[in-house]
């Protein structure tokens, strides 16, 4: 008898419900074709300039392989490491020439654009000296560990005349480039929301010098999200930002693995969690939105998500193809080719990275200390 009365009152219950509410489960989405957006990386018409790799460490291997598949000309392979410049040569490049000293290939007339990878503390002099040779510059993220510093690079490019971007590749990640460009042509109105959550397994870096960054999380990694951010955002610039971190029970890795950080904007609120102490069941999920559409992006990993743009008249899915660790590393050096070929600055320039960088500055102060930031009043690095 009372199973039967708690079976009739969650009925009663069910009939009570707001009708609003009702009527929002009982609606039926129209499905559209998705709009057709130039989201893969373009590369340069009739450009093909010879190419050096500074820097041969673990991420070089999907920057080369990009670069293969595209037919681009790598001529150069520098690193201190002779033996694993050798081992990048041979398995991308077998024509390219070593270097052990990167003067040697800044000397060399014929390379034109300069791929720097090494870590940032190291890379300052290495971008500066390539601008003085006059060389186009692509360089690693995180760009530079001071606003100041960026700054000066920024200027000095401009007065060579070289063009300086930075390796956001996640802007050309499939989901990521979709959904700008929807928010570029007006499809989901003016932005108001952005919520980010990703859940995954940093691990990797016990044993690695990124071990010994404590805000791996945030500067190293989420750098990415904050780049999303501006990309999302556009012109519309963050006012306030607050975050925290804290370790995960059982983690290995030395810096914290638990991070959350909300973004205030004039009209608009972000919100970004990280859990990299996630060992199974790995999510990457977006939703942005607008005042006339939503973008959601979900997926179990940065390689696999699925998009659907939802609006008045219905949702679409776009059948996106290629993923972040081919499109992203080919569509930075491809988008840095047109631009010199164009004669124009790159979408992904230095000075616009310094937008994000102030954000991810802004952030690691707050969570650093526990009170709200302004983007812009932390100029360097926390803890450098």
């Amino acid at each position: 008898m009372a199973d039967q009365q708690a079976v009739e009152a969650a009925s009663d219950n069910q009939t009570v419900q707001p009708e609003s509410y009702a009527g929002v489960r009982k609606t039926e989405q129209n499905v559209l074709t998705a709009p057709a957006l130039p989201y893969l990386p373009v590369d340069p018409r009739s450009y093909h300039p010879a190419i050096a790799l500074i820097g041969c460490g673990g991420i070089t291997a999907s920057h080369l392989a990009a670069y293969q598949a595209a037919g681009y000309n790598v001529v150069a392979l520098c690193d201190l490491s002779e033996a694993r410049a050798n081992s990048r040569r041979d398995t991308f490049f077998p024509q390219a020439d070593v270097y052990t000293d990167y003067r040697d290939v800044l000397r060399r007339g014929d390379v034109e654009v300069v791929d720097i990878a090494t870590h940032p503390a190291n890379r300052v002099a290495l971008i500066e000296a390539a601008l003085n040779a006059r060389k186009h510059v692509l360089s690693q993220k995180p760009f530079v560990l001071d606003l100041d510093t960026g700054e000066r690079l920024v200027a000095l490019a401009e007065r060579q005349g070289a063009r300086l971007a930075v390796n956001q590749n996640g802007r050309w990640a499939p989901h990521v480039a979709y959904m700008r460009l929807a928010i570029a042509a007006g499809l989901l109105g003016d932005l108001i929301g952005a919520d980010f959550s990703v859940s995954f397994d940093h691990s990797w870096v016990v044993g690695t010098p990124f071990d010994d960054i404590h805000h791996l999380v945030l500067y190293d990694f989420a750098i990415h999200w904050f780049d999303m951010l501006t990309c999302y955002f556009g012109d519309q610039p963050p006012e306030r930002v607050f975050a925290s971190v804290s370790p995960a029970a059982g983690q290995r890795p030395k810096p914290p693995m638990l991070a959350h950080v909300l973004v205030d904007y004039p009209n608009a609120q972000a919100t970004l969690s990280f859990n990299a102490a996630t060992p199974y069941g790995h999510h990457d999920r977006t939703y942005l939105v607008g005042t006339k559409g939503t973008a959601h992006s979900s997926g179990p990993g940065l390689q696999d998500q699925t998009v659907q743009i939802t609006s008045a008249d219905g949702v679409s899915t776009p059948n996106l193809v290629g993923s972040w660790f081919d499109s992203g590393f080919h569509g930075t050096m491809a988008e840095l080719l047109c631009a010199i070929e164009e004669n124009r600055a790159p979408y992904h320039n230095a000075a616009d990275n310094l937008r994000s960088l102030a954000l991810a500055f802004a952030v690691i102060g707050s969570a650093e200390d526990g009170s709200p930031k302004r983007p812009g009043e932390v100029r360097r690095l926390p803890g450098v």
